[in-house]
């Protein structure tokens, strides 16, 4: 067979990713190399003569070596990943291969049939509206956009105006109403649309972390019948929380209020029987979001918005060029997504579907509950730690207080910074800190299918171990 140019570089990029995913157990799971030894490594003047492909992925392997959080490995806890599923990294490899531009049908016949399909599967396993559009967008800040959107079309359409023609020059303005727990990419969604943040009421939490419904009637009301979208979280991101949605959507729909459900990853326990119960009259909001590279486990970038009303999504994003063909038989993904040249999101997407299956995705989900669950209770028996949360589903909060008598609260949050360093630079495991209710915590995780008992028990070890080692370098006073 005649060698092709891509053989040697694709070889090397194998021999590469074969050495980091059997490295995954036993190297540490946080980044080794600084800053300053990355650019060393990989900076310098840009050559005129060009060099090998396969040199360029040597160097690159080597370059970065030390530099790469291992994500994807079953320890890793610090924030909201998963690691990619077998069969989802071989098809992003297939589809970098490919190379395909799934803007719409006419552009990749494959690539649009396959997301349609992967669409319908994901609204079964989250329990949406069979009839609701959907979009694969890069993660849920752009599916939140995408969302936003079709709820900024939908509630300026219901007031008599046209927000794609006139834009907000002169719109009613539109009351935003969510939790104070909202996230950041709300935020930055709703600046990203010409909302902004002025007419954006925040209400505090109650104690079990939910938007109370007396609040929202009353924000609601006070608006005297003014546009408005209610922002609703499934699964807060320190907490996992979910608001109760059983309560707050009908007060919302009386008001004639839009609601957006935040289900970045919270979205997923309707794939549980365990779990659907949180989820409680959220298939009766207008819409939806979730990442896949979170608790689906396929690789960056992947997120999803799904929206009850398709008119309205189309409305806000859909666009036609004369140059382009379109077919009315098929989806054209360009009628529901923000980007015009894309990724082929659907292919990592449909395996990873494929390769779990309905009961694959259940399993998923409640393994990782119940490991979250277990690392929470386990690090809380420890001496010199304490639960703040329990796992809901898979998100925990723990800290570690200054064992001196009379530290003062600063104290107590540099001693818990300290031992989550401590955690992190013996290479074990890896947590991330937060503020919480006021106070410096340690977050808890879990989200990679590859997290196991086994996993647990090594993670719980390695907490005790750097507890023990912060009480002996501060002295037998601690």
């Amino acid at each position: 067979m005649k060698s092709s140019v891509f053989d040697e570089p694709l070889e090397a990029a194998m021999r590469h990713a074969r050495g980091h995913l059997a490295s995954i157990d036993t190297a540490p799971v946080g980044a080794r190399a600084d800053a300053a030894t990355l650019r060393r490594r990989l900076s310098g003047p840009l050559g005129a003569a060009g060099v090998p492909a396969a040199q360029v992925v040597d160097d690159l392997a080597a370059g970065v070596a030390g530099g790469l959080h291992l994500t994807n490995s079953g320890r890793f806890f610090p924030w909201v990943i998963g690691g990619a599923l077998p069969a989802a990294l071989a098809a992003d490899w297939l589809t970098s291969a490919w190379d395909q531009n799934a803007h719409n049908y006419a552009v990749s016949p494959a690539a649009a049939i396959v997301e349609e399909i992967a669409g319908g599967w994901l609204k079964e396993i989250l329990g949406l509206p069979a009839s609701a559009s959907f979009a694969f967008a890069t993660g849920c800040q752009m599916a939140h956009v995408t969302g936003l959107a079709a709820a900024r079309h939908g509630v300026l359409a219901r007031a008599g105006w046209d927000v794609e023609k006139e834009g907000l020059y002169g719109a009613p303005p539109i009351h935003v109403v969510s939790s104070a727990h909202a996230h950041g990419t709300i935020d930055r969604a709703l600046r990203m649309l010409g909302m902004g943040t002025k007419h954006w009421t925040r209400i505090p939490v109650d104690d079990r972390g939910q938007l109370p419904p007396a609040a929202l009637e009353q924000a609601l009301a006070s608006r005297h019948g003014a546009p408005a979208i209610v922002v609703l979280n499934a699964g807060d991101v320190n907490s996992g929380a979910f608001d109760d949605f059983t309560a707050l959507i009908p007060i919302a729909s009386r008001h004639a209020a839009w609601v957006h459900v935040d289900g970045a990853f919270g979205l997923w326990a309707a794939a549980s029987p365990n779990y659907r119960h949180l989820l409680a009259g959220a298939e009766a909001a207008d819409s939806w979001t979730t990442d896949g590279h979170k608790w689906l486990n396929v690789p960056f970038d992947s997120g999803f918005a799904f929206v009850k009303h398709p008119q309205a999504h189309a409305g806000a994003l859909g666009m036609r060029f004369s140059y382009i063909t379109y077919d009315s038989d098929v989806r054209d993904q360009s009628d529901w997504n923000p980007e015009f040249s894309r990724r082929a999101r659907g292919f990592a997407t449909y395996a990873a579907l494929r390769e779990l299956g309905r009961d694959g995705v259940c399993a998923m989900i409640e393994r990782g509950c119940e490991h979250a669950r277990a690392i929470v209770r386990g690090i809380g028996k420890l001496p010199g730690a304490q639960v703040l949360w329990e796992p809901v589903i898979n998100q925990g909060l723990v800290r570690f207080p200054d064992p001196r008598a009379g530290a003062t609260p600063q104290e107590h949050d540099a001693h818990n910074d300290a031992v989550i360093s401590r955690i992190n630079a013996a290479g074990e495991a890896f947590f991330s800190g937060t503020m919480w209710r006021g106070q410096r915590a340690m977050r808890v995780s879990v989200s990679n299918w590859r997290t196991d008992a086994r996993d647990v028990e090594r993670t719980v070890a390695a907490v005790a171990a750097a507890l023990r080692q912060e009480i002996q370098v501060h002295g037998a006073d601690c």
